[in-house]
């Protein structure tokens, strides 16, 4: 979409486990939207947090309702960044590129100058709307159009960490990296040192849509993480300033992390392992 300025307005979205949401999590945001600017050519109007359903069955992930809720706490503050629950909210996990498509459909519906007629509808005719109001129904690619007229583009945001996760056999679906980086895009928060560069030469597919790929890199360097926050309260330390203080509050209030938290899903196979190793034997049978 372009304004008065004739910026591109930009949409970030970043989904993963928030568990719990850290200061580090929001700074994200902040230095995307910095290095958005910076270049002269996009406007970044919104940020949208997107935390992972309970069938990502990921080990010490605790219940969506109160990772959804610390980081609503998290961003009240926030004039731009938000958080949705559509993604926490499936029975099933769903993969980021259907995220991805359902906040795109999301953001062309909402714009008038798209006809209502050409969106796909997120509850299937006929049903009630309080018993599908959060169901996922599939969007094909074939479907949605990156460039619809008047809406914003939608930017996958993430950490050097999610990039080079690509390379993890049957942890994305080929088509799927593809259709992220070709469509969407990726602004991805790197730090000196860092192989992302490197990971991005070494993949066909990254190179191909490289221009579409913005690495930004941390100058401050900020080593908080949600698995360390969790170490520090198992430990009974502080994590005062890691988080923010209503989160903290939340956290002690609710003693959401402990030793049998950590435990939670142990041993468990996570989703997308599941899905796509079973989809290759079914390959490998046919």
């Amino acid at each position: 979409m372009e304004n008065p300025d004739n910026k591109t307005e930009v949409v970030l979205l970043a989904c993963g486990s928030f568990n719990p949401i850290t200061n580090m999590h929001l700074r994200l945001f902040e230095l995307a939207k910095d290095y958005l600017h910076e270049t002269g050519k996009y406007k970044v109007i919104k940020g949208i947090i997107s935390p992972v359903g309970d069938a990502y069955k990921k080990k010490s992930l605790i219940s969506a309702s109160h990772r959804v809720t610390m980081a609503k706490i998290a961003t009240e503050s926030s004039d731009w960044v938000e958080v949705d629950d559509w993604e926490s909210s499936q029975n099933e996990w769903l993969e980021t590129l259907k995220v991805l498509r359902y906040h795109h459909q999301k953001l062309a519906s909402s714009n008038p100058a798209n006809s209502l007629q050409s969106a796909v509808p997120l509850i299937k005719p006929g049903r009630k709307r309080k018993q599908e109001a959060n169901r996922y129904i599939p969007v094909k690619k074939n479907q949605l159009s990156p460039d619809t007229k008047g809406v914003p583009q939608l930017k996958l945001l993430c950490g050097a960490d999610i990039l080079e996760s690509f390379g993890i056999p049957n942890l994305w679906k080929l088509e799927d990296i593809t259709e992220i980086v070709a469509n969407h895009g990726l602004v991805c928060i790197t730090r000196a040192g860092n192989n992302a560069q490197k990971f991005i030469y070494e993949s066909d597919t990254l190179w191909q849509h490289k221009n579409n790929i913005h690495l930004v890199e941390e100058w401050i360097t900020n080593d908080i993480s949600s698995t360390k926050i969790r170490r520090a309260l198992r430990r009974g330390q502080s994590i005062r300033y890691l988080v923010p203080d209503a989160v903290r509050g939340y956290i002690e209030k609710h003693n959401l992390y402990s030793s049998e938290s950590e435990d939670r899903n142990a041993g468990v196979i996570l989703a997308p392992l599941q899905k796509y190793a079973r989809g290759c034997k079914q390959e490998q049978t046919l």
